[in-house]
């Protein structure tokens, strides 16, 4: 495959953050110009970049136009059981090779993430950062490109798990226990401990889908 062009490549990246900044949802529509006149650049790069957004399905086709792609039922199930595995083993291996510094990093964010406890959008933010955070603490550069990955396709979903009522607070304590663990050295535990946070996050996301209301028509 041809190196991408540099134009085209931040042209992905801005496109990229913006959705999963949230400043596009999950079936807004994407214009070539509007795009081009946002992040100021011609529209050749915004095409590229929006081809290749298509092709790794987080945009979608609907008749003629690009929009950003939503999960359903079956998709979510699916990216929640790749990602407990992926996050599993990224806890199991951050307590075999962590240093302290990094577990101090990561002990301090889930002290800061507590004062946002009634902000669920900066906390989803700050949740992000701490998973990244951990995944990294694995020491291992493949395992950390697929969860880059799996994060992605977690920006499709329409709204984070954090907004429901007392989650914040709950997963604050799963995540100050996946720290201890970690910290701890605790393979089993911090596997046990992360697999059951994203359990929860996914119960948690489930009932939110279920009380939405139904669309007429």
């Amino acid at each position: 495959m041809p190196a991408l062009k540099s134009g085209s490549t931040d042209a992905y990246s801005m496109i990229l953050e913006a959705i999963d900044g949230g400043t596009y949802r999950p079936g807004d529509r994407l214009v070539e110009s509007e795009l081009a006149d946002r992040f100021n650049v011609s529209r050749t790069p915004i095409r590229e970049a929006l081809q290749r957004l298509e092709t790794q399905s987080l945009l979608a086709r609907e008749g003629r136009s690009l929009i950003v792609a939503s999960l359903d039922h079956n998709q979510t199930a699916e990216l929640y059981v790749v990602r407990t595995e992926l996050e599993g083993l990224a806890a199991r291996l951050a307590a075999r090779h962590a240093t302290p510094e990094e577990v101090r990093v990561l002990r301090e964010m889930v002290e800061a993430d507590d004062a946002l406890i009634d902000q669920p959008q900066a906390l989803a933010r700050s949740n992000r950062r701490f998973h990244k955070q951990l995944h990294l603490a694995s020491h291992n550069r493949y395992l950390v490109q697929q969860l880059d990955l799996v994060y992605r396709s977690m920006a499709l979903m329409a709204e984070t798990s954090l907004a429901a009522e007392g989650r914040g607070e709950i997963a604050q304590a799963e995540h100050g226990k996946i720290v201890s663990m970690i910290e701890a050295h605790d393979e089993e535990g911090a596997d046990a401990a992360l697999r059951a946070h994203i359990s929860v996050a996914f119960v948690t996301r489930l009932k939110q889908v279920a009380d939405r209301p139904e669309r007429d028509g």
